[in-house]
């Protein structure tokens, strides 16, 4: 029997592979030769919402608004209240503006030329114009044409609020020398100017905006006008300038082309004289001609010597006379007819005469004459094709001869006429030129005093009605949506920075290991059996909820054997513990629950049990498991208590009477749930993990930590714990918005004892239909006797 427990209460045999619950599906959970998890229990993190990435990133910017909406509200209420004091206190001012419009045309000297280059348009001088615009020297116009220096409300700035503040305390001003302070005032109103000025494009056109800023209206529109008049007057300057320079540089050039025309001219006709080049196109075209005949004719005689030549090489590399050469030849065909037919007759006289008869000497002495003179014919072939090959490449060694003379005369004519032509174009260049620029000069001239432009005013600047700054709604809008964006950054900061688990995504991230129920997070004033004795509490339904997923968490269904533990103290583990313990013996199981937790326990007195015997009883060897088993107010759950606190508790556990305990209980309980102590850095909870069938993972939402929880599951691994899953308490379902779907409190329909459920239950792992009462109506009644008589039975 001793053996039997300890196998079944070991960690290892085919009950160990427990599969893990997961939306419906079973997922194996299987150990490796070293007794490690592996699959879904070996802390992988499966997809549990089924949802796309979008909508998980939607729910998760809502849950973080809705969960720090105190923060983020804040921050946008203190950025809208510091812009609507900086509207109140910010100086009015008012922009006017005026449109001009640039046309891309430019002066011209020179059609094409690169004396003087001309722009065209396009975005190089568009672009090149606005930096114009934006230039110094535009702003020192505009001061020169106004005397804005000489203003003292334009040279003179507002100090403002803190600079008035400082010049409280500040002594006299000195006194300034009158031509420093006219450069001063100059110096200050040019970059005013070119400070507060705004030049804007209009997109897609040659339109372009001239804005000015200033603080008062009919200063802004005046300025603004006057900017864009001072623009059209450099423009024109520049075209007067542009205009002064090209007659005189125009006239140089004139009288240079004219010069360089008469001499290339010259040298032109005395060339033609020298060469007689009168007509020199009738010569080159007839050179040309005749060239291009004599290779045509020299490819005809190449193609014939490529003929003869083979049918002689043919010919002269073969003795027989099967070649079509010989064959097509009527005198050698009518010999050879003849020699067939006196050869047919020899071979009929063999047949009756001998070869030294007279007849058949005769027959054979015409053979050989016709054998002769079939040589002899060969042979005339022979010489007449080799005559023919031979002519064929004389004709082509004189045509190829003749082809380089023709080639040497098209040369030399095309040398005179490349010389003759290289005149001919410097003279017609030259006489362009001087065309071109004589043209350009009565042009020039009789444009010069005329001020073309092309820059024009569109609308000119009116006064401003009302201030363009500071726009009281625009401001504070930007600063509710800059607050809202800060708020939100600092409340996704303290998230980032955050590593508690506060949600069942957070649970299921650290761990690896999917979720099998949420508890809400509940106040027990009666305690924890009062408040699980109510079928409407939240808590109720959530553990019946938790107890309905342990079912399906293995292959075999519910583990016989079942380790609850957290990471930390105070996480929910022993209540969860004992509700699952409560929930399973309703259910008609007979259920032992043991604390234990040898060194802080705890759920003796959420019973309102004796502490005074048990498990370090058992497991000491001072008692028997009947002798310290206590009995509860449910027919079907027994209770062991840790009983006297060891000080070895990590020794104890890890002996052998655990299993030994196990194996007993086990026969006569159905299911065994320890309440293990927290794993902090002590080693009993490995131990009582390492020697039951499957261990509950507990962590309180928003006292867990993910880093510490990793480490508690690492070392149940290396135990070779089976961790089917996780059980997430003290769930804030209103403050936690995440998209999580946790609502409990539904009405049942039913009145409480009659055990009619028109409802259902909610919760993350599916729940038992119907309340307590409905199930104790089902229940057996089990007559209650002495659980120490009942033990010895079973023993």
């Amino acid at each position: 029997m001793m053996g039997e427990g300890a196998d079944s209460g070991r960690p290892g045999g085919s009950e160990r592979n427990l599969p893990v619950v997961q939306e419906g599906r079973n997922l194996p959970v299987g150990r490796d030769s070293y007794g490690y998890g592996y699959g879904a229990a070996a802390y992988a993190a499966p997809d549990t919402h089924h949802e796309s990435e979008l909508a998980a990133a939607l729910h998760y910017v809502i849950g973080i608004a809705l969960k720090w909406r105190i923060l983020i509200l804040s921050t946008a209420g203190a950025f809208v209240v510091l812009a609507l004091v900086y509207s109140f206190l910010a100086t009015p001012l008012y922009t006017a503006n005026v449109r001009i419009q640039i046309d891309n045309e430019a002066s011209k000297v020179v059609d094409g030329g690169v004396l003087a280059p001309a722009e065209r348009g396009g975005a190089e001088f568009q672009k090149t114009q606005y930096e114009l615009l934006k230039s110094r020297a535009m702003s020192e116009r505009v001061v020169a044409a106004l005397a804005l220096d000489q203003s003292p409300e334009f040279t003179t700035t507002s100090p403002g609020l803190i600079g008035s503040l400082f010049g409280l305390f500040s002594g006299p001003k000195e006194e300034v020398d009158p031509a420093e302070a006219q450069e001063r005032n100059h110096r200050v109103s040019v970059n005013r100017v070119k400070g507060d000025v705004n030049i804007r494009p209009v997109a897609a056109s040659r339109l372009v905006d001239i804005s000015y800023t200033d603080t008062s209206p009919a200063r802004a529109a005046s300025i603004a006008n006057a900017y864009a008049d001072a623009y059209i007057a450099s423009n024109l300057d520049k075209r007067f300038e542009a205009s002064s320079y090209a007659k005189v540089f125009l006239e140089d050039q004139i009288k240079q082309l004219k010069l360089r025309l008469e001499e290339s001219e010259r040298a032109m006709l005395a060339f033609a004289e020298r060469e007689n080049m009168v007509q020199t196109n009738d010569k080159v075209s007839i050179a040309e001609s005749n060239l291009a005949a004599a290779n045509t004719a020299l490819g005809q005689l190449i193609s014939t010597r490529i003929r003869d030549e083979e049918s002689w090489r043919q010919v002269e590399a073969s003795s027989a006379i099967n070649l079509p050469q010989l064959l097509t030849n009527n005198v050698i065909d009518g010999l050879r007819t003849q020699r067939n037919q006196l050869r047919r007759d020899y071979e009929e006289g063999l047949e009756t005469f001998k070869p030294g008869y007279p007849a058949m000497v005769e027959i054979a002495n015409k053979i050989a004459e016709i054998d002769r003179q079939l040589a002899t014919e060969v042979t005339t072939i022979r010489n007449s094709l080799r005559a023919a090959f031979e002519s064929s490449a004389n004709q082509e060694a004189q045509m190829r001869q003749r082809i380089e003379e023709l080639r040497g005369e098209v040369l030399a004519l095309q040398k005179k006429s490349i010389q003759y032509g290289i005149l001919q174009r410097e003279v017609d260049s030259n006489r362009n030129l001087y065309n071109d620029l004589l043209q350009r000069f009565k042009e020039v001239d009789v444009a010069s005093g005329v001020g073309t432009n092309n820059v024009f005013i569109v609308d000119r600047a009116l006064p401003p009605r009302g201030p363009s700054h500071p726009r009281t709604m625009l401001l504070l809008a930007g600063g509710l949506m800059l607050g809202l964006v800060c708020g939100f950054g600092a409340a996704s900061l303290i998230e980032l920075l955050d590593d508690r688990i506060r949600t069942p995504e957070d649970a299921e991230k650290a761990t690896g290991l999917p979720i099998l129920g949420i508890v809400p997070r509940a106040e027990f004033p009666k305690g924890i059996v009062a408040e699980l004795s109510d079928p409407r509490s939240p808590v109720a339904e959530a553990y019946r909820s938790l107890a309905t997923s342990l079912q399906f968490s293995t292959e075999t269904g519910l583990p016989r054997t079942l380790v609850v533990t957290s990471a930390g103290a105070s996480e929910g583990k022993s209540s969860t513990a004992i509700a699952l313990a409560r929930h399973y013996a309703i259910t008609g199981k007979r259920v032992l629950l043991i604390d234990a937790d040898l060194r802080r326990p705890s759920v003796h007195s959420k019973l309102g049990y004796d502490n005074a015997v048990g498990l370090s009883n058992c497991l000491t060897g001072m008692s028997t498991l009947h002798d310290v088993v206590q009995a509860t107010d449910l027919a079907t759950l027994d209770f062991l208590a840790s009983g006297p606190l060891p000080p070895n508790a990590a020794e104890i556990l890890g002996g052998t009477h655990v299993f030994s305990l196990i194996s007993v209980g086990l026969e006569i309980y159905d299911l065994l749930i320890f309440d293990s102590p927290p794993m902090l850095s002590i080693a009993d909870a490995q131990l009582l993990g390492a020697a039951a069938q499957a261990t509950i993972f507990v962590t309180g939402s928003g006292d867990g930590r993910r880093a510490i929880a990793r480490n508690a599951l690492r070392r149940l691994q290396i135990a070779r714990a089976v961790t089917i899953g996780v059980v997430l308490t003290k769930f804030d379902t209103r403050s936690a918005h995440y998209g999580y779907g946790y609502g409990y409190g539904y009405g049942y329909g039913y009145e409480y004892g009659q055990g009619t459920d028109t409802g259902s239950t909610s919760g993350s792992g599916g729940g038992l239909s119907g309340g307590l009462s409905g199930v104790k109506a089902l229940l057996p009644k089990f007559g209650r006797r002495d659980t120490k008589t009942d033990h010895s039975e079973a023993a």
